[in-house]
């Protein structure tokens, strides 16, 4: 027979004790052990950035990441669960920063790199034990107990190991490519801390510049242009316009369209060469 249910269930207390049934008597990791030499189903937990206290959405993920555990579970799979914390990175420098009041790297230099690595090492352990507290108060089953996390040497040397094996095996290059920079911080951003600081109201200024000519440029150029500007000492510019003026401090070559037609705007201090289509669509006041 079935104990009777009370119609005035006091579902905090229950949830707290079944919680403290789980974690007294090691049910997940019983779990696990009862089925040692059945079909494997392993998940090593994407690990979130340990930079701040958890929010109300991280529940949902966490649930996530839950529900196909316990499913394979219970299907006969052993469901190994292990659990990583993400302890690296912008995020976490940043948040030590704000702390500290610092607002430059220079001010960290100053402050002391070594003293500014061991705030971050302190800053992230509590947050994972905010994390843990979380983690166990949904019921999510997972190993905290034996984590993988990013700061410690072991994990490090895994990591350049498999950087390591890579090269061996000739599948590693080195290329060149164009990524977000961030010039307070003095890094490249990843594509999620882009969307984390975009506005979608930011305004997106556009900008002249003057590319300036070298008179020994112009000795070599096109007999047309040399005749045009003269060599009077009177300086040449290409006249560009951009959209993305953040871009132009990496700036190091500019193009011109072969089948274009440009125009040579004069000025009284300078000769500007522009697109001749855009003449008109520009207007330079004092020049003709």
């Amino acid at each position: 027979m079935f104990k009777g249910v009370d119609s005035k269930a006091k579902f905090p207390e229950i949830e707290t004790q079944v919680l403290s049934f789980w974690k007294e008597n090691s049910i997940f990791e019983k779990s696990i052990e009862s089925r040692r030499g059945r079909p494997l189903y392993s998940f090593n937990d994407g690990p979130p950035t340990a930079n701040g206290s958890p929010g109300i959405h991280h529940i949902l993920s966490r649930l996530f990441k839950d529900i196909p555990c316990r499913y394979k579970t219970m299907r006969g799979f052993c469901v190994p669960r292990k659990a990583g914390w993400d302890t690296h990175g912008l995020p976490v420098e940043l948040e030590v920063e704000h702390s500290l009041g610092l607002k430059s790297k220079k001010e960290i230099e100053e402050y002391g790199v070594a003293e500014f690595n061991q705030r971050c090492r302190e800053s992230v352990s509590k947050y994972i034990g905010q994390w843990e507290a979380m983690v166990e108060r949904i019921g999510h089953w997972i190993d905290m107990k034996d984590p993988y996390v990013t700061l410690a040497n072991d994990y490090i040397e895994s990591g350049w190991w498999a950087i390591k094996t890579l090269w061996d095996q000739d599948l590693i290059y080195r290329g060149y490519r164009t990524t977000p920079h961030c010039p307070r911080c003095g890094t490249s951003l990843s594509s999620h801390e882009v969307a984390l600081g975009y506005e979608d109201d930011t305004e997106d200024p556009s900008v002249y510049i003057k590319f300036r000519i070298t008179q020994e440029a112009l000795q070599s150029a096109a007999p047309a242009l040399r005749e045009a500007v003269g060599l009077d000492g009177k300086r040449t510019y290409l006249l560009a316009w951009t959209t993305t003026p953040w871009t132009l401090p990496g700036n190091t070559a500019l193009a011109v369209a072969q089948e274009a037609d440009y125009a040579v705007m004069q000025g009284e201090q300078d000769f500007l060469i522009m697109a001749a289509a855009l003449v008109e669509t520009v207007g330079l006041p004092g020049y003709r």
